[in-house]
């Protein structure tokens, strides 16, 4: 397996994820057989708006990780202005961007900082304009409809 492929190789970072971790996620391989795509299960923080929700997101690392960012979205509908409100789901993060992602950084930080964006949005960097205006303008109406979104898609399965 080429140089860059090693930190994926070994296992490493998805056994110290598996085993330990990050507070309200589990975290697992989607296919047994591929580990650049792996499972997220993402419990809504209990001081946000998405607590009682249970999400499910899909990480996929590219085969030049860790030099390139992995990609992250929401397989689970959430009603959030920092991810896509279609069947996509994408999320925009500042470390996934390619301009800022460092080799060093890991999955561990990604997800804590999905857990963060969770409990205050991005106000300034969303996908989703309508919804960071609603944000801004109307939190009452916003949290309402979040909250309605976490009954409908992110109940307990």
């Amino acid at each position: 397996m080429a140089g860059s492929n090693k930190r994926i190789a070994k296992g490493q970072e998805l056994a110290d994820i598996t085993t330990n971790p990050p507070e309200g996620t589990k975290v697992k391989l989607a296919d047994e057989s591929n580990i650049f795509i792996w499972e997220v299960l993402l419990d809504g923080p209990e001081e946000s708006v998405y607590a009682g929700g249970h999400f499910k997101l899909k990480l996929v690392l590219p085969t030049n990780y860790p030099f390139k960012p992995p990609v992250l979205s929401f397989e689970t509908r959430i009603y959030h202005p920092n991810v896509t409100n279609d069947d996509k789901g994408s999320m925009c993060l500042g470390i996934l961007r390619s301009d800022e992602w460092k080799p060093p950084n890991q999955i561990r930080a990604v997800l804590k900082m999905v857990r963060d964006i969770l409990v205050t949005p991005d106000i300034d960097n969303a996908v989703e304009g309508a919804i960071a205006e609603l944000y801004k303008s109307n939190r009452k109406w916003y949290d309402k409809q979040a909250k309605e979104w976490v009954a409908k898609y992110a109940g307990k399965k």
